[in-house]
């Protein structure tokens, strides 16, 4: 009979230690010992008993239960409330469970590619290892866990997945990202320029018409806005709303671009939106607004027209096909102009950088703002990267001057300052790794900026004060501004002019591109204080292979429908981004074009890119999207470890899309 042998075995160890017991205590009292030894025989019988009933039950059990254990398992792997599949490197099925049937949009069988019966369940990826993921199938979303299963020599690989319904938790989900809280705040950025010249009535007539058009785009938002100011709006939505408006491009900004009063200067809007997005540090509403402002701030220092998004982390833009309007007043820059003499009074030493591969109008204006430093009687320095091709000419002519002896300063020779508090001012850019030095960013505190680019989503950090016109046709018109209101006296000498000067004439193309009234009041400036046009003629001149090397960039241009005109560099040569440059303001002379791009070798492991607009295409769009910036009508980009006929051709395709969409928008 079999027994539980480990169990029998301790017992009888017992019964054999009670016997032995019993035999010691009959030597001393007979009658006890029988007594004892009576219920021995009673207790060895029971055990004995109870161990041929628990034998005979793990003898059933063994019967009944082990015997058909595949039986259950393979019951339970068919009827779980999940779908189990086995799959083979190549995505075909190798066996599926019953709970497959009811959640594939086919009937599976064996051999079958998952794909063909259970579209976007599969991934590659499941081979990569043990994991999971989350995939959508009509309305309904599922749960992946997959695992690895071991094969044998030669077999298949094989993966084990198990599936998983959570429809409702991923609605739920979905739900409370499209009722996250979204403010934007709205204002009419150009507010004082369209009001002018109109009578009170047709002021009034003009804001009805503003306050219509942006109620009945609330409305169809089902959103709601409140008037702040003048020319400010604060908006409410929730995300979903917002949704909406991003698909329809914020359509608002080309329905307010169609009015205008009498002055036939057409109104814009700029706006910055704020989502509360971040369930794991929730924002307050103070933080959200701070986070419009800001977003305001980026649409405006980019030249207004637009709407300035954060999402998950990374900036997204809409409009900005208008022309930044330039200001009809300076008291901004009577302002700004005070302020820099304040902070110039306080400081010690002065820096002045612009960006790598410095051109005349980030030189002119580093010239303009050493000019108020050499009135405070501050030292200071400018400090020039080591590759500026394109001023080596003005520099060598100002350096031979004992007045600009140990002026200027390498990008690669400046150390830390030894004065207690030095001010650095950045000019004509504000994006840090494009600087001359950044590392000057880190160890000084104290910046000012002064830029007509506009604003990018890469800024220096907490400047002290930040000077951002993309009105302005250039940063050194900005700093010829700021010196008529530094001083009664300032010390302009004919070469600072000159330089100042020569950065305006080539920003604006000899003032062929966007210059307003206040462009020719600078320049006149300049030239009542000595600047020589024919100094800056003779800056402009180049030499043979310089030609040569225009000519060929100009020769290989290709065009295409909608008024692009795109050529490229392919050799490493001094003066390349000048010649590029050079290239594409003289392809933006061809009859039709509209914008003109120019791809150079600027170095073995990067690829520039120089770009040109008319004015009706906005080229600082594309640039953005290769890392670059600039302005409206002149903007670039630079691109590290690129190849540049591939570069090129991702330049068409965009550029081809951005026309399209801009013409079609045109046409509505």
């Amino acid at each position: 009979m079999p027994r539980n042998l480990s169990a029998w075995l301790d017992l009888i160890i017992h019964l054999v230690v009670m016997l032995v017991l019993i035999s010691l205590l009959s030597q001393y009292n007979r009658i006890l010992a029988l007594a004892a030894f009576t219920l021995w025989v009673f207790l060895a019988m029971f055990a004995r008993e109870r161990c041929r009933v628990r034998a005979k039950e793990f003898y059933n059990y063994c019967k009944n239960v082990v015997g058909s254990f595949n039986e259950t398992v393979l019951f339970a792997l068919k009827y779980l409330p999940q779908a189990i599949l086995i799959v083979n490197k190549d995505g075909h099925l190798e066996w599926c469970n019953k709970r497959t049937h009811e959640y594939s949009e086919k009937t599976p069988e064996v051999g079958m590619l998952v794909e063909e019966f259970w579209s976007g369940m599969f991934s590659e990826k499941v081979f990569d290892g043990d994991g999971e993921y989350t995939f959508s199938s009509g309305d309904r979303f599922f749960k992946v866990r997959h695992k690895l299963l071991k094969p044998k020599e030669e077999q298949v690989p094989l993966a084990a997945l198990y599936i998983q319904e959570i429809t409702s938790h991923e609605k739920l989900k979905i739900e409370y990202a499209n009722s996250r809280t979204v403010i934007i705040y709205v204002q009419i950025d150009n507010y004082d320029e369209i009001k002018q010249g109109l009578t009170e009535a047709e002021k009034t007539s003009l804001m009805l018409s503003i306050n219509e058009v942006l109620d009945n785009w609330i409305n169809s938002l089902s959103g709601l806005m409140r008037k702040i100011s003048e020319d400010s709006y604060i908006v409410i939505l929730e995300r979903r709303q917002l949704d909406k408006a991003i698909a329809e491009k914020f359509d608002v900004l080309d329905k307010m671009r169609q009015l205008s009063g009498k002055n036939k200067i057409p109104v814009t809007l700029s706006m910055g939106v704020a989502i509360a997005d971040k369930p794991s540090t929730e924002l307050s509403l103070t933080e959200l607004g701070s986070e419009a402002q800001a977003g305001l701030d980026l649409a405006l220092g980019r030249g207004g027209d637009q709407v300035a998004i954060k999402i998950d982390g990374k900036s997204l833009f809409f409009g900005g096909r208008a022309k930044a309007v330039e200001k009809h007043t300076r008291v901004k820059a009577r302002v700004v102009a005070h302020a820099i003499k304040d902070a110039m009074d306080n400081a010690d030493e002065i820096f002045i950088m612009g960006h790598r591969n410095e051109d005349f109008d980030c030189f002119g204006a580093a010239v303009g703002v050493s000019v108020m430093a050499r009135k405070m009687n501050k030292p200071f320095h400018i400090i020039l990267s080591d590759m500026n091709e394109g001023i080596d000419k003005l520099v060598e002519i100002m350096e031979n001057k004992p007045e600009y002896k140990d002026i200027f300063v390498k990008a690669s020779d400046v150390t830390t300052s030894s004065f207690i508090a030095p001010l650095l001012f950045v000019v004509d850019t504000h994006i840090p790794y494009l600087t001359a030095a950044p590392q000057l960013l880190e160890r000084i505190s104290h910046v000012i900026v002064i830029d007509h680019h506009r604003r990018s989503e890469n800024f220096v950090k907490n400047p002290l004060m930040v000077y951002l016109e993309p009105s302005s046709s250039s940063t050194c018109e900005l700093v010829t501004e700021l010196l008529m209101y530094f001083d009664d006296d300032v010390p302009i000498s004919k070469l600072d002019a000159t330089a100042i000067y020569s950065g305006i004439v080539v920003d604006t193309k000899h003032f062929a591109i966007q210059t307003g009234a206040r462009t020719f009041d600078a320049a006149s400036y300049l030239r009542r204080s000595g600047a020589d046009p024919v100094i800056v003629r003779d800056l402009f001149k180049s030499d043979y292979e310089t030609t040569v090397a225009l000519a060929q960039a100009e020769a290989r241009s290709e065009y295409y429908e909608g008024g692009l005109v795109i050529s490229y560099i392919d050799k490493v040569m001094p003066n390349v981004q000048v010649i590029a440059a050079q290239a594409a303001d003289g392809l933006l002379k061809i009859e039709s074009v509209r914008m003109s791009i120019v791809c150079f070798q600027l170095k073995p492991d990067t690829v520039g890119i120089s770009a040109r607009s008319t004015g009706e295409l906005n080229v600082q769009v594309i640039m953005e999207k290769f890392g670059g910036g600039g302005h409206q009508n002149v903007a670039g980009a630079q691109v590290k470890n690129g190849d540049l006929m591939e570069i090129k051709a991702q330049i068409v395709e965009i550029s081809k899309t951005y026309i399209a969409e801009a013409d079609s928008e045109d046409k509505q």
